[in-house]
């Protein structure tokens, strides 16, 4: 069967968006930025996305309406004055028919090359790496004025001037990076300083080397740590251990691939490095309660 297809944003409008009147909301090179109406890209999807990665960060917000979108095995309802963002990397899936006004804005890492290197970018913006996850942030009132009105300027600089002002359009994405970053900040709140840099170090290394690397020891060797130090502080840090957090995102690929894919459960289970498809079977149903064909059923009545 096929794997998730990653595109960049010309390949995935040329894919599900082809239209002349794509060539109006779009503005130069815009595989590296671009901003619309949520509105506007929605009238000429043609028909419901499957399973799918982007090469680029996606913030959606929300004016009117809502808007439903499966990100990773997780289905996002985004109503008004809510924002999703969709980070590089993450599988998403979205349909047709959703009523609703807004902002959709799109970007590359290297568009803030000059004012952040990848690894200042990573630091700062930890949100907009490809091991993060999806952002669904409901702000208060004013926050959620402020990210409007950087959004209204965004679309006005893009849609007016397309890429001609990047010193303008640049300085705007960052400070709006940055307002997202201190609205989503609560849910860091608590974390004793300098724990959090093992945790995000750990994730990163979970995300890339999950399929091939399940025990605690090894991501204690790559952080060169011990595994008693690595177990104290993630423990400590987000009261979960290590093995449940490696075992919680070959879950997590694994629900992907059972709902937005008709991959078998054999080809799942090795997709996220199992040959025995029984122990596979057991892990998922050890956290899931349900084994995957159990969960897959229950997918398909809902």
């Amino acid at each position: 069967m096929p794997k998730i297809k990653v595109y960049d944003s010309r390949g995935f409008t040329e894919r599900y968006m082809a239209s002349p009147e794509l060539g109006q909301l779009m503005k130069g090179d815009f595989s590296q930025f671009f901003i619309v109406r949520v509105e506007d890209m929605y009238r000429l999807v043609r028909e419901a996305v499957p399973a799918s990665r982007s090469t680029g960060h996606t913030f959606i917000y929300i004016t009117e309406g809502e808007a439903i979108m499966t990100i990773g095995s997780r289905r996002y309802k985004t109503r008004r004055g809510e924002l999703l963002l969709v980070p590089a990397g993450q599988v998403f899936s979205f349909g047709q028919g959703d009523v609703n006004k807004g902002y959709l804005c799109h970007f590359q890492d290297a568009l803030l090359q000059g004012i952040y290197g990848k690894n200042e970018l990573i630091r700062d913006f930890g949100f907009l790496s490809s091991w993060g996850f999806p952002y669904h942030i409901r702000s208060d009132r004013q926050s959620s004025q402020f990210i409007l009105q950087l959004f209204k300027r965004l679309f006005f600089e893009y849609s007016t001037y397309g890429l001609e002002r990047m010193d303008i359009i640049q300085p705007y994405l960052l400070v709006l990076l940055c307002e997202i970053n201190q609205v989503s900040r609560f849910e860091r709140q608590g974390h004793r300083p300098g724990m959090g840099a093992m945790f995000e170090e750990f994730r990163k290394l979970v995300y890339t080397h999950f399929r091939t690397k399940r025990l605690v020891t090894d991501y204690a060797s790559l952080l060169h740590v011990t595994p008693n130090h690595l177990n104290k502080n993630i423990k400590a840090f987000t009261g979960k251990s290590p093995t449940q957090w490696i075992d919680e995102m070959i879950l997590a690929e694994a629900k992907v691939l059972l709902r937005q894919t008709s991959l078998s459960i054999s080809a799942v289970a090795l997709e996220v490095g199992f040959t025995d498809q029984s122990y596979f079977a057991r892990l998922f149903r050890k956290y899931e309660g349900v084994t995957p064909s159990s969960f897959r059923e229950g997918i398909e009545k809902s």
